[in-house]
């Protein structure tokens, strides 16, 4: 009889011990009994008999995880601190394995800064290509991809939401044709198992997708791309915290694959530790300017005249707003209170196509009475104007313009976002209003006006990362105006001197940030929040008062703060955060581990999000 140190796939259980008559070779995936029910599981390792009574293995599947998975389950488990279950639970196993061969002979034609990049990321294992919106990173991407199936049989680009960017992989089918998948939470389970099938049978080479790809069963990968390295979405918000970014630099060092990070405003971070070749400049004609709006909260003269203009000249415009629905906050006029929702601390959403408040965190929904919860009063004032509102107003000075919404309440399907974007390119559409989902990478052709409104709040939002998120967002927007000759930029804030000083400037800007995170933040320092949710307030006190304690007891570690988190009700629970600050990443594992097992606690290891 042989025993098994085994791992339940998604579970937060410590390995368990069971028992076969058959020799089970690591990391294959097995079934087992456990209270009563079928689980799946992963053989960690063969053990000794143990003093107590085991059960046996149920079956021994055909599936298995790779090397390359097993090494990326591990770090996750250690770095991110959770079981090794949690882990392993994220990742897609191995169903058989055969090779097909076969060479690319169509590649990018590169001009001579291009060429210079290509050299660059060739010469060093990971680096970032630093390029300017338009500057051609794509063709350099899709070489070096070429250039590693010469001596490996996979590739992988991760795109921060692959259902967001179907010109990119419109771009990568052109070149790879049927030798490319595509992966992302939208696609059909069906199409998921078609998809694993021909990447186990080698008849698809390239994987592009979500942060998800990378725990698809690669067994020979030669290179990762990270485009849009700065974006937060590559973040997990749920457990196990990864960082998908930081797990390719992972599989970088730690397995030698080639990792090729991309952004036009790369975070600092990256800026701070990775060999970076700076390509500046476009591929096409481009010019433009900049026109700074203080008309905070309204659709201003300014804004009308610049899109009637643009309008006029049979050119299209695209009007970013933060904020969804119609209006963000209604707060009543009679005696201040906020419309909230009743599970979070958090305002409603009006959305006047429904009639509805909603909110926008839970989901939580209610028909609008336009009664206050608190006095009973039926004036209100709307504040934070949002996508419907601001396409109510451009369709009242605008009538015989076609306007649409491109934001998450009218984009429900991969088929709507892909028609609404051809319909855009072909100039059927006029004005695209929408919220950050403007930005994620799409070229707007025919676009002569970017319409900038509502930055102010994410730039005065309490985050050491505000700054940089804000130009970063602010940027890219501006990246989608004067592809083909000049564009214009209208940005409504009341923090002139900030934009005008680094939006055409991110190097400038990043100089600049160096110097006020120094000492204090990433990539300086290391920072750990760790999180605190329950339905009980007095438990959840309780809770963070314990954890407060035991902290104090770990070794080169700082307390920056504790008490009620940024948002401080949420999903029907109260809230609470400790946030830690060390010169490296072990003391922050180990403060980590030294509290994890309180209950309603979450780890999140170098946090992007301060909510």
């Amino acid at each position: 009889m042989y025993f098994y140190k085994i791992a339940v796939l998604g579970s937060n259980q410590k390995p368990l011990i069971y028992s076969s008559i058959l020799q089970i070779s690591n990391f294959k995936i097995v079934k087992i009994s456990l209270k009563n029910s079928e689980k799946s599981g992963v053989i960690l390792s063969i053990c000794d008999e143990p003093k107590f009574k085991t059960k046996e293995i149920l079956e021994v599947c055909e599936t298995r995880f790779t090397e390359f998975q097993c090494e990326l389950a591990k770090f996750i488990s250690y770095y991110y601190t959770c079981e090794i279950g949690v882990a392993f639970g994220i990742f897609e196993p191995l169903i058989s394995q055969s090779f097909k061969t076969f060479k690319f002979t169509k590649s990018a034609n590169l001009t001579a800064k291009q060429n210079e990049a290509y050299d660059f990321a060739l010469r060093h294992n990971s680096s970032l290509i630093f390029g300017d919106t338009g500057s051609g990173k794509s063709e350099i991407y899709i070489n070096l991809i070429i250039n590693a199936l010469k001596t490996h049989n996979q590739a992988l680009f991760l795109m921060p939401e692959i259902a967001l960017t179907p010109q990119m992989t419109k771009r990568l089918k052109n070149y790879f044709g049927e030798s490319l998948g595509v992966w992302h939470s939208k696609i059909t389970k069906a199409k998921k198992c078609e998809i694993l099938e021909k990447l186990q049978s080698g008849d698809i080479k390239i994987i592009a997708g979500a942060r998800s790809a990378l725990f698809l069963p690669f067994s020979d990968l030669g290179i990762i791309i990270v485009d849009e390295e700065h974006d937060d979405s590559y973040k997990s918000g749920q457990k196990p915290r990864y960082n998908a970014r930081d797990l390719a630099l992972f599989a970088s060092k730690k397995m030698g694959v080639k990792v090729v990070l991309g952004s036009a405003t790369p975070s600092l971070t990256t800026i701070g530790k990775q060999p970076f070749y700076r390509l500046k400049g476009t591929f096409f004609e481009s010019k433009k300017s900049f026109i700074y709006d203080e008309n905070i909260g309204e659709v201003s003269k300014t804004v009308i005249s610049h899109i009637k203009k643009a309008l006029e000249a049979d050119k299209q415009v695209i009007v970013f707003v933060p904020v969804r629905a119609n209006f963000r906050y209604l707060i009543c006029k009679s005696c201040g209170a906020l419309m909230k929702c009743p599970f979070c601390d958090l305002g409603l959403s009006y959305h006047a196509d429904q009639n509805a408040l909603k909110c926008h965190y839970c989901g939580y929904s209610i028909f609008y009475k336009a009664r206050c919860q608190k006095c009973k009063s039926e004036t209100f004032e709307a504040k934070k104007i949002g996508t419907s509102e601001i396409l109510k107003v451009l369709q009242e000075n605008f009538p015989n313009a076609e306007i649409t919404k491109f934001d998450r309440d009218e984009i429900t399907t991969q088929k709507k976002l892909e028609k609404i974007l051809s319909e855009f390119n072909d100039k059927k559409i006029d004005i695209l209003v929408g919220t950050q989902m403007l930005s994620k990478g799409h070229d707007y052709h025919n676009v002569a006006l970017a319409v900038i409104l509502g930055l102010d709040d994410q730039l005065n939002y309490p985050d050491f990362r505000a700054r940089e998120k804000t130009l970063a967002l602010a940027m890219q927007v501006a990246g989608r105006a004067g592809r083909n000759g000049e564009g214009e930029i209208i940005l409504q804030t009341g923090e002139r001197d900030f934009f005008e000083s680094y939006i055409d400037d991110y190097d400038e800007f990043l100089n600049d940030e160096k110097e006020y995170r120094k000492n204090l933040y990433p990539p300086f320092k290391r920072l750990l929040r760790i999180l605190i949710s329950n339905k009980n307030e007095k438990t959840g006190l309780e809770i963070l008062n314990e954890a407060v304690e035991i902290l104090k007891t770990c070794q080169n570690i700082s307390i920056i703060g504790h008490g009620k988190a940024g948002t401080k009700f949420l999903a029907g629970k109260f809230r609470f955060e400790i946030l830690i600050r060390a010169n490296s990443h072990t003391p922050l594992i180990n403060a980590a581990n030294a509290i994890k097992h309180l209950p309603n606690t979450e780890i999140d290891i170098d946090p992007v999000n301060f909510g």
